[in-house]
């Protein structure tokens, strides 16, 4: 398949997501109670390394009922520890390319010689429940769904303090990847994060942690969270 095709697909399941998040927040208003929260995503980025992982587990922990983690689909091998459907659904280059073809993906990237990509069905889904959708991708995944999640979405950038610590980071784990390929990704990562709407830099685990979960509560007291037509009418009423 060529990249052409893969793109225009791509670009096809984002636009029937966005076709979709009207309808999918009137069955949302419908099936919640009145003055209920609407489902909303929480995009997180970053370098490879940067500690994502370890401060989404614990968001997850503590608010394991409002939140639900997009399981992301990737051709690469799962690591040590990781199990399939949980850390991430692990399938064949085939199987992901039969997904791109049928517009399965909000959005995919090619990083680190294998694909990785976000569900729409899923996605779709959790909002309607109303919950709170984590979205755990690269940049480039960011660049496609942004324009289509719209006030749906809250994006925040986590990087290392420095180059040099990310390095370090890197060596430390127990995995064959590339660690010079990542690098290199990093620094291209690091240049888009002007474009996101927070910024973490992970210098101390505990203070990121607390970043990161005061994002999250103001997310859920903005406007655009809220069924605000019913607040109204309520209010009046009573």
């Amino acid at each position: 398949m060529s990249g052409a095709n893969f793109g225009a697909n791509s670009a096809n399941a984002c636009a029937n997501l966005g076709k979709n998040l009207s309808a999918t927040t009137q069955n949302a208003n419908s099936a919640q109670s009145k003055n209920a929260r609407k489902g909303y995503v929480l995009l997180i980025s970053g370098p490879s390394g940067a500690g994502k992982s370890t401060l989404l587990a614990r968001l997850m922990s503590e608010f394991k009922n409002e939140l639900y983690f997009s399981v992301s689909c990737t051709t690469r091998a799962a690591r040590n520890g990781e199990i399939d459907g949980v850390n991430y659904h692990f399938i064949s280059e085939d199987d992901f390319k039969k997904g791109i073809e049928e517009g399965l993906f909000l959005e995919y990237a090619f990083v680190h010689s294998h694909y990785y990509g976000t569900r729409a069905k899923e996605t779709e889904q959790a909002l309607q429940q109303g919950k709170i959708v984590i979205f755990d991708i690269d940049v480039q995944g960011f660049h496609l769904v942004r324009d289509k999640l719209k006030d749906t979405l809250t994006s925040v950038f986590i990087t290392s303090k420095s180059a040099n610590e990310l390095k370090n980071r890197l060596l430390k784990r127990a995995s064959n990847d590339d660690i010079e390929k990542r690098l290199k990704n990093a620094q291209s990562e690091m240049k888009a994060l002007c474009e996101y709407d927070y910024l973490i830099i992970n210098e101390d685990l505990e203070r990121a942690y607390e970043q990161l979960k005061s994002i999250f509560m103001a997310q859920k007291l903005k406007l655009s969270c809220y069924n605000v037509n019913e607040i109204l009418s309520e209010w009046i009423k009573s």
